[in-house]
């Protein structure tokens, strides 16, 4: 772990929904800082996922140190909580010669596994056995009605297209009787750096409409033949995931091209929405409305407290 020192190490979170503009903001702010990047963008960790994740470039990346970013392959899945070993490892080296990290992204599970831990909820693999069985027997929509009536909270806040989430969050309930909400409220585990988490806020009309041009520039990049080259890897859970599982549909005959990427449009809405919902789970969280990148750092740079 992390030793800890006089001054207070600090990691400085940038996080919101998709397409809000977190990439630029982290960027400027680690040149700011003269320090590196820590993504926690649970999809840009794969080599060979680029366009579908909005993955920074090189030239976006303007030299500054990125970490998770081309980091794994994608047969190779990354859990959270393998996530939150490895970055804490790459926290513990950093912090010998920095005072302020940035970490950046939307995955709010990943997030929250490096700046508070996992929760400490249990499992059993006969449990979750039985209740793959079930989905794989009647289908994702019979557990998520069993989700909805013990833990509407939970429900609202989860991407109910991820399947092992679900059955998660249903193994946890039925083996302790509560709800997985509940479960995921335990004590934080304790870290030896100070945590500063900034959400970059937009109005709804606002983020639909770069939302919509993302996916159209998406497309222009050439997502499609992106999705076909991982076609054969669709079964992994991480591909699992908005920007590619609707293109699959449509490389089965299942909707045309233009329904595939209106579907991909009305979902990543959808995820925005699941996005912001996780992230006003932290009262400590400043949100800044975002007008220009520049703005938005000169704002949290004069929130930051450097003691």
């Amino acid at each position: 772990m992390l030793s800890k020192a006089e001054v207070i190490k600090q990691l400085i979170v940038i996080e919101g929904p998709t397409a809000s503009g977190k990439t630029s903001v982290s960027v400027q702010l680690a040149k700011h800082f003269n320090t590196c990047i820590l993504s926690a963008d649970s999809r840009q960790f794969y080599t060979e996922l680029s366009i579908g994740t909005a993955k920074p470039s090189s030239e976006e990346q303007k030299g500054i140190q990125h970490y998770f970013i081309d980091s794994h392959q994608l047969r190779d899945e990354v859990s959270a909580a393998q996530f939150e070993q490895e970055a804490l490892q790459i926290l513990q080296e950093e912090f010998k010669s920095k005072d302020l990290i940035i970490l950046v992204g939307g995955s709010g599970m990943f997030i929250d596994a490096l700046c508070i831990g996992l929760d400490k909820i249990p499992s059993s693999k006969q449990m979750r056995a039985e209740i793959q069985a079930e989905y794989d027997q009647k289908g994702l929509g019979f557990l998520l009605e069993e989700l909805k009536s013990k833990d509407p909270d939970y429900f609202e806040e989860v991407d109910q297209q991820n399947p092992p989430r679900i059955i998660r969050a249903i193994e946890a309930m039925r083996l302790s009787g509560k709800k997985y909400s509940e479960l995921r409220k335990a004590k934080p585990d304790e870290r030896p750096f100070q945590v500063q988490r900034f959400v970059l806020k937009h109005d709804r009309k606002s983020l639909y409409t770069r939302i919509n041009a993302r996916v159209e520039s998406m497309i222009a990049q050439g997502l499609i033949a992106e999705a076909m080259s991982v076609k054969h890897l669709r079964t992994l859970s991480s591909l699992n995931t908005v920007g590619y599982k609707e293109l699959f549909e449509y490389f089965d005959g299942e909707v045309s091209q233009h329904e595939a990427i209106e579907k991909i449009k009305r979902n990543s809405r959808r995820y925005a929405k699941r996005q912001i919902t996780w992230f006003k789970r932290h009262e400590d969280a400043i949100w800044v409305n975002f007008k220009s990148t520049e703005q938005v750092c000169k704002e949290i740079i004069q929130k930051i407290d450097l003691k």
